[in-house]
């Protein structure tokens, strides 16, 4: 009799094993700050999970450097990576200093032609998102003046009109030629903003 306990013991001791195991999810939780990322993968899975997360925090870097990459885009190519490293039902948390579900970005404005409302070399914060209006300051990448920080002017359809919040006019002699400098005006499409600045 204490045999046949003892074994329905273990047989219920190894289901409930099994049970958890398929139970359990697999997670990766991320966090970004704008400037640092951090990664917590949580397995039982025998695989390299410091490889893996250093696999992340890389992706993480080029998606903070790419304009057209939204959040499901991102969270898509995360549980590819996790799929390479084996894990196929994993659960992606991202964190950021801005919400959940955020990827915010530490950019520096270049020149004066924000002022007065941004200083040359001073930090801000973006929110990576295309999702606009009238009056924000957003960085983008123009064709014509590469990295920008601008005020939205206009926006008609994806084509969006960026202004310079320096008004001011003035003029260089370059070569013996006299030329009037002012901030930029330009459109650039929707996708090639790369997120709204929420905090400076």
């Amino acid at each position: 009799m204490a045999k046949k306990i003892i074994l329905a013991l273990v047989i219920a001791i190894i289901m409930i094993v099994f049970a958890m195991l398929f139970l359990i999810n697999d997670t990766v939780d991320i966090y970004n700050d704008g400037e640092n990322v951090s990664v917590e993968t949580h397995t039982i899975s025998d695989i390299d999970v410091n490889a893996l997360n250093e696999n992340i925090c890389d992706y993480t870097i080029n998606v903070m450097n790419d304009t057209t990459t939204d959040i499901n885009e991102y969270k898509a190519g995360i549980k590819d990576i996790c799929n390479h490293y084996g894990l196929e039902n994993v659960e992606i948390n991202v964190d950021s200093s801005i919400g959940p579900d955020q990827i915010p970005i530490i950019a520096y404005v270049d020149g004066t032609s924000m002022l007065p409302t941004l200083q040359d070399g001073q930090p801000v914060l973006l929110n990576k998102t295309h999702d606009i209006k009238v009056g924000d300051i957003v960085v983008a990448e123009s064709d014509e003046y590469g990295g920008i920080i601008k005020r939205v002017d206009d926006i008609r359809g994806n084509d969006v009109h960026l202004v310079s919040d320096n008004k001011e006019i003035s003029y260089e002699y370059i070569n013996g030629d006299l030329y009037e400098v002012k901030g930029i005006t330009t459109w650039v499409d929707i996708s090639d903003i790369g997120g709204v600045v929420i905090g400076y």
